[in-house]
């Protein structure tokens, strides 16, 4: 990943260009929180908003995109099917009821947001349909471990183009970023501040001073510097502005070893193979 600027972009395995810097939109509420959020993101150069049917503020995001006066073609819109829609007819669904509400023709990328076992290359296969249709531009997948990617690979006729998985200093699963890397497949993370848990690490508060950045800058950075699509999520306009601030600065090599060595298999979300009992007890 060649690391320029806010607008730098890296390119699918099927051509296609996507922001490595976004906005996440999850628990930012529908209608003016998160329509404030999206237009303080595209003030501060963000190109690339991620959302979710599970979000609950599909809505709220087309309306903010639309309010913009931003060109449709250069907002990089993602959003995702659910797990109670999955399956081949449910996702065909799926998609026709997020772009209704986002009031968009297309999404740059849509993925399945958990792979539900018994409805997965179902699913995948009404992905690839919506792919064909135009109705997407790229397809993919979230919070996948190797067997899951293989039946997907295995079973299926288009590669995913992305994984989004969770990603952070204490979860860095260099397992997966090198299966993906292997298989031209990008790799995306979510929760990359940990929820905010990770902040008051030593190692990245030094490494922050030496630079005269904050540990969520250094974080994000790390990010990039991993080849890792990152999306922080957050509604204040001045976080916002700083999660972008990130481009006048370089971790070194060994910085970068350090920041991997933090890493503790340590979960702020469900594992792949046991979320359907992580959402069956919420």
């Amino acid at each position: 990943m060649k690391i320029t600027d806010i607008n730098g972009t890296v390119r699918l395995n099927n051509g296609l260009e996507m922001p490595y810097l976004g906005l996440g939109v999850y628990k930012s509420k529908d209608g003016k929180e998160v329509k404030d959020a999206i237009h303080y993101a595209l003030k501060a150069g963000y190109r690339h908003i991620d959302t979710a049917s599970f979000y609950d503020n599909e809505e709220g995001v087309g309306q903010a995109i639309k309010e913009s006066n931003i060109n449709r073609d250069d907002i990089f819109i993602t959003s995702k099917v659910w797990n109670d829609d999955q399956g081949y007819e449910g996702t065909l669904k799926a998609i026709d009821k997020s772009l209704e509400k986002l009031q968009l023709d297309y999404l740059d990328l849509y993925l399945i947001h958990w792979p539900v076992p018994d409805t997965l290359t179902e699913t995948w296969r009404a992905m690839e349909e919506i792919y064909k249709s135009g109705k997407v531009k790229a397809i993919g997948l979230c919070n996948c471990v190797e067997h899951q990617m293989d039946e997907i690979i295995q079973n299926g006729s288009i590669k995913p183009m992305l994984l989004q998985n969770e990603f952070h200093p204490k979860l860095v699963q260099q397992n997966m970023l090198d299966y993906c890397a292997e298989r031209n497949i990008q790799y995306e993370g979510w929760s990359p501040l940990m929820r905010g848990q990770i902040l008051d690490n030593k190692l990245l508060k030094d490494i922050a001073e030496k630079y005269g950045k904050s540990t969520a800058q250094v974080v994000l950075r790390w990010d990039l510097q991993k080849g890792v699509i990152t999306i922080p999520k957050s509604v204040h306009e001045n976080r916002i502005h700083q999660n972008a601030d990130i481009f006048d600065f370089e971790l070194s090599e060994s910085e970068v070893q350090k920041i991997d060595a933090l890493d503790s298999n340590e979960r702020t979300g469900a594992h792949p193979d046991h979320f359907m009992e992580h959402f069956a007890n919420k």
